[in-house]
């Protein structure tokens, strides 16, 4: 899962991001509305965490345009009153959440606004192996997968997709934050060490030139 943090508080807006990783999300930040608009526009978000009291575009206005184009916008704001979280909610904001608030919450919140998808499902299966995205565990029949973030993501991707291809650069846009090298191999050797850890029979399939599938 891909996430865009857009907090002003350059502070607040890192440890946001750390502990976002540190849950197994890929995450990048901005700090101002433009910027935030751009991100958008360039990248396919899962979800969006924005501080609504932005500096050159108002969030208000990056959650209006924001809305409704696919990733879900989760808003904080130091002002959480009722009236504020109905505002916020009007704008097309999916969820709310005042300052300070809990980090677990937040991790909650962002994870349940990514299995809002319509094929979200909290748990995928295929034969013997399942994924729980919630608990963000994975297991392959009796044995449970010690899987790297990247590896976990790449798994859920592909359980996600239901057999259909998944090109490497969709596994580098959704599993990898900003800071990826587009021209690395870093997918198909990160591939490799999940194949290895699922073990036979093989579940993933290459499609030289296309992709991955389950």
């Amino acid at each position: 899962m891909r996430v865009l943090v857009v907090e002003d508080h350059v502070t607040l807006a890192g440890r946001i991001a750390q502990g976002l990783r540190q849950a197994g999300l890929a995450v990048d930040v901005v700090y101002e509305g433009a910027a935030a608009l751009d991100a958008a526009a360039q990248t396919a978000y899962d979800v969006i965490v924005l501080d609504r009291d932005l500096p050159v575009v108002h969030g208000d206005r990056v959650c209006r345009t924001i809305a409704g184009t696919g990733p879900r916008i989760l808003m904080l704001t130091a002002a959480a009153g009722v009236e504020d979280r109905v505002d916020g909610l009007e704008l097309g904001a999916d969820d709310y959440l005042g300052k300070p608030f809990a980090f677990a919450e937040l991790v909650a919140r962002v994870r349940a606004l990514s299995r809002r998808a319509p094929s979200a499902q909290p748990v995928l299966r295929c034969a013997d192996l399942t994924v729980d995205r919630a608990r963000h565990r994975a297991s392959r029949g009796s044995r449970s997968l010690s899987l790297t973030r990247k590896e976990f993501g790449i798994l859920e991707m592909l359980l996600a997709a239901e057999g259909a291809l998944v090109s490497a650069e969709e596994l580098l846009e959704h599993v990898w934050d900003a800071n990826a090298d587009p021209f690395s191999n870093i997918v198909s050797v990160t591939m490799t060490r999940l194949r290895r850890k699922l073990g036979d029979p093989p579940l993933i399939e290459t499609v030289v030139g296309k992709g991955y599938r389950i």
